[in-house]
């Protein structure tokens, strides 16, 4: 039998453990370290978070108000943290400044091509899909896709597809497509391509994906996200660029904020989204990261949705993105989503 004052001994410890979790969390996910276990535990913040009030609650049991203390302290830095994303417009972006059509855009990893061709399509049929971008395709699935008439949907593509390892990728888009390119130097297809929207200029639109850190060097997937980097910086001048892929990569790590300069912001961010996990998305338990990102610069994204991928380990995204058009800057009023 446990006496009082061990329960209590126990208790105390158990929860400062717990707040040291969170802090740990905390700590990674403010620093740029290329190694794998802070890379690792930055990711988990949000979870690590929660421990840390698990072990508040458990130190107010037990009475132990210092350590109690402690642990909302770091609940409380980390929400200060995060609270910015479950808040619209908290990005600082003003919907008013993007007066061109809206296109809607959706994000799809299809787990090395074992997503249903068939379901895939139908919800691009379903939600009115402007542009998909695809990570792990393989040459299998392309000719599913194309069988379940994608084509037919989005006669625009450029695929870049690979068996059996589904290291492809590739764009769908109802809109003409010109100066395709796979960029040099990553594990995985990463793609750019400028979509013909109607407007003066073209939509710069780049579908990436990073290697994992969980499966490759935390340095190789670090070096991969400063490439994605220089690509989005080398778009700056462009009116409308928006970034969408598997990143690999959540909020909550500094390598991925990293990204977000010279005016790209995180869509779940401008509309208050909150974190959006998206993997993984065929386990028992809910997803815990949010690795499926879109990022935009110029165009503001006006919705965001998560939905299912049937067959994926990822969970897919549905974005409406209302795009700058610099020859109407007085505009204010969104129009409708467009088809050519």
């Amino acid at each position: 039998m446990i006496d009082q004052r061990t329960a209590r001994n126990m208790a105390r410890v158990f929860a400062a453990f717990c707040g040291a979790l969170g802090a740990a969390g905390l700590i990674a996910s403010m620093i740029a370290v290329d190694e794998r276990f802070p890379v690792l535990l930055a990711a988990m913040t949000p979870t690590l978070l929660v421990v840390a009030l698990v072990g508040a609650v458990v130190a107010a049991l037990a009475k132990e108000w210092a350590v109690q203390a402690a642990c909302l302290a770091v609940c409380a830095v980390g929400a200060a943290a995060l609270a910015p994303l479950y808040i619209p417009g908290a990005g600082g972006i003003d919907p008013a400044e993007a007066t061109g059509p809206t296109v809607r855009l959706m994000q799809a990893n299809i787990k090395v091509g074992q997503a249903d061709p068939v379901d895939l399509v139908e919800t691009v049929r379903g939600r009115e899909v402007d542009i998909l971008t695809v990570q792990e395709i393989t040459d299998e699935s392309v000719d599913g896709l194309r069988a379940a008439g994608l084509g037919e949907l989005l006669p625009h593509q450029f695929v870049v597809s690979d068996s059996p390892d589904g290291l492809g990728g590739a764009i769908y888009s109802r809109f003409p497509l010109s100066n395709t390119r796979e960029l040099t130097g990553y594990l995985s297809a990463n793609l750019t391509a400028d979509v013909d929207v109607g407007l003066e200029e073209s939509l710069a639109l780049i579908a990436v994906h990073p290697a994992p850190a969980v499966l490759f060097p935390a340095r190789m997937w670090a070096a991969e996200l400063r490439g994605v980097h220089s690509e989005m910086t080398a778009n700056t001048l462009r009116d409308n660029v928006v970034v969408s892929g598997d990143f690999n990569a959540s909020y909550p790590q500094r390598q991925y904020r990293d990204l977000l300069t010279d005016g790209y912001v995180d869509a779940a961010d401008q509309v208050g989204a909150g974190l959006v996990p998206t993997m993984p998305a065929n386990r028992w338990f809910p997803a815990v990261t949010g690795i499926d990102r879109i990022i935009t610069k110029g165009a503001v994204v006006t919705s965001l949705e998560r939905i299912e991928i049937v067959g994926s380990d990822h969970h897919g995204l549905v974005a409406d993105i209302r795009l700058r058009d610099p020859a109407d800057p007085g505009a204010v009023t969104p129009p409708t989503i467009v088809r050519p």
